[in-house]
């Protein structure tokens, strides 16, 4: 196989049983807990979702159980993330094992939720970055601190009585403060209740004189208010001095001031109305109600169709109106959930993204439906392919060859029209300003030369061929050895593919000051429509392809990835040109043996 499909491998086969659901948690465990790598997003946020079907398969304590095994590859920090907002057990098990970089975990666990950062802190392996950003979020060990011992008071010489032992005291009842009842000096505005009187033992003979200080249990008791109230406000973030009074709305400016959510996860009722959502922002949107849509709803007319139907919803925008941290534009992918055994629906999961920028246009809104009818195509002729290999491969048994020859022809038929997603997908994005191409340096001339002797070769037969004229000197560019090569086969191939028996096609490649030009007459088939870009001339008989969408889509993908390398592609009368900026270099130092004032020896 040329590509890595076994995540859609796994995702097409059913968990019938428990045994069959945990060998399934366990294949999805190992593929998700790789490192992040490219992929159908599609794909992986379908193995999200079944991983939530299998929890209700499994208890809770025997997936704690499986994601602590020995052997697991915690190194995506997406995984590390959506197990820190599970059950404890599970979040405890998985943040045990999570093995990230010192760059991830910085930038992870300021979103997980609390109650995971404080798993954390019982790790003594996590790098120095990770730890200063448990310290900066005041992620610590909870226990009051040791309180100052008091300075032991001299008995008077006629006092005999027995020590008070503060451990046998009586519980403290704090009641709240009033104006009566308060005492200026009291923190935090509470104050004891009044002690009941304990007997103390006093020698019969030896009386205690009048006037004589006597250790009341209040003072243990104010000693204990005061350690809580220090502790408090150490805690403080910008904790004030200890004469600054604590005002009983403190702290919530903190909160309010909090950067923006860039998303969050949430789950509904069969209702529709929001029931569970991330806990630090749970306050804020449970009791949204998803499934209206009246004028004036805080929801998009798509995802109330959707859940009419009980569809799955994709890039679907939604407003919220509400707190600031939830204030504004969203994006939500979900999908609906059903019981095991009666197929019962239950309400929708998925999770909200903060929308970056309106799709305004008219190319931005056609490249997302071309994008998503993508990601719906790849799936059957994925399983199709699979299929096909299975069978060319005779992995269930022996299969007669022409079952197999045709099990051959149907997988590489998949495989040129899986290449033909990828031309499609890659066009839309570079169109739509999302793709960059890959930096480096490669030397166009180069490039060209050794791929028009290639092509000579094929065009031989044909009685055909390129004049070529390419300068000696050489092309270097800010591009990547593969996309210039790329670029290159792009054009020249579909040139030679719509060349005709006995045609000749000048060519030439010049540079002209910070930019090479590359000219190419234009075959007769191609020369005689009259938008190339738009052309479907098909290369015939010829063994060059063009690709499964003929010669002018492969120029317009050729001069959408000019564009993006800087450049440009067009048409001038009957030739192409391709313009590409050239790399600025730095002239080479003079070497100490042709310094000038180097001295004779």
């Amino acid at each position: 196989m040329h590509f890595d499909d076994r995540l859609a491998t796994v995702l097409r086969h059913r968990a019938a049983g428990e045994r069959a659901a945990k060998t399934q948690f366990r294949q999805l465990l190992d593929l998700l807990g790789e490192r992040p790598q490219g992929g159908d997003p599609a794909l992986k946020a379908a193995a999200y979702l079944r991983l939530i079907a299998l929890a209700e398969v499994i208890p809770t304590d025997e997936r704690a159980g499986i994601v602590g095994e020995n052997g697991w590859r915690f190194r995506n920090p997406e995984l590390v993330r959506w197990f820190g907002e599970a059950h404890p057990a599970i979040a405890g098990a998985a943040l045990y094992r999570a093995q990230l970089t010192d760059k991830e975990w910085a930038a992870l666990i300021p979103r997980l939720p609390i109650r995971a950062r404080g798993f954390l802190r019982h790790r003594r392996d996590l790098p120095t970055g990770a730890v200063r950003v448990l310290d900066r979020l005041g992620v610590s060990d909870r226990a009051l601190p040791a309180p100052t011992p008091a300075p032991q008071r001299k008995p008077a010489a006629q006092d005999t009585r027995d020590p008070i032992d503060l451990e046998e005291l009586e519980p403290l009842v704090l009641r709240p403060a009033n104006e009566n009842a308060a005492p200026a000096d009291e923190p935090g505005g509470i104050v004891e209740a009044d002690p009941q009187p304990t007997p103390v033992p006093v020698a019969e003979d030896n009386p205690p004189a009048p006037g004589a200080e006597m250790p009341a249990k209040s003072d243990g008791i104010r000693a204990l208010v005061e350690r809580i109230e220090t502790f408090r406000k150490a805690r403080a973030p910008g904790a004030q001095g200890a004469s600054a009074p604590t005002l009983p709305m403190a702290g919530l400016e903190e909160t309010a001031q909090r950067k923006p959510l860039d998303g969050f996860s949430f789950g509904t009722g069969s209702e529709g109305r929001i029931d569970w959502a991330e806990p630090e922002i749970a306050p804020l949107v449970i009791g949204i109600d998803l499934s209206q849509r009246r004028a004036g709803s805080q929801v998009g007319e798509d995802f109330a169709t959707a859940f009419i139907n009980r569809q799955p919803v994709r890039d679907v925008p939604i407003s919220l109106r509400g707190a600031d941290a939830i204030e504004g534009e969203w994006i939500v992918d979900a999908a609906p959930r059903f019981t095991r055994g009666d197929g019962r629906f239950y309400g929708y999961v998925g999770r909200f993204r903060r929308a970056l920028a309106p799709v305004d246009n008219r190319a931005q809104r056609s490249a997302d439906r071309l994008r998503q009818l993508l990601h719906e195509l790849r799936t059957p002729v994925n399983a199709m392919q699979g299929y096909a290999e299975v069978i060319q491969q005779q992995v269930f048994g022996p299969t007669p060859h022409e079952y197999r020859a045709l099990a051959a022809t149907i997988a590489g038929d998949s495989a040129r029209i899986l290449a033909g997603f990828d031309e499609l997908d890659r066009l839309a994005r570079l169109e739509a300003g999302e793709l960059d191409l890959e930096a480096g340096e490669s030397d166009f001339a180069a490039i060209v030369r050794a791929q028009v002797g290639q092509l000579q070769t094929v065009l031989g037969p044909r009685v055909a061929r390129f004049d070529a004229e390419i300068a000696e000197a050489p092309a270097p560019m800010a591009l990547a050895q593969n996309e210039a090569e790329m670029l290159g086969w792009r054009i020249l191939a579909t040139l030679a593919g719509a060349t005709g028996a006995g045609e000749n096609v000048a060519l030439a490649l010049a540079l002209d000051g910070d930019q090479v030009a590359l000219r190419a007459q234009l075959p007769t088939k191609l020369a005689e429509t009259e938008d190339v870009f738009v052309s479907d001339v098909r290369s015939g008989g010829s063994t060059l392809s063009s690709g499964i969408f003929g010669a002018g889509f492969s120029l317009r993908l050729a001069r959408a990835e000019a564009r993006a390398a800087g450049g440009e592609l067009v048409r001038e009368e009957g030739a192409l040109i391709l313009v590409l900026p050239l790399l600025t270099g730095v002239d080479a130092l003079p070497s100490p043996a042709d310094a000038p004032d180097r001295a004779a020896g």
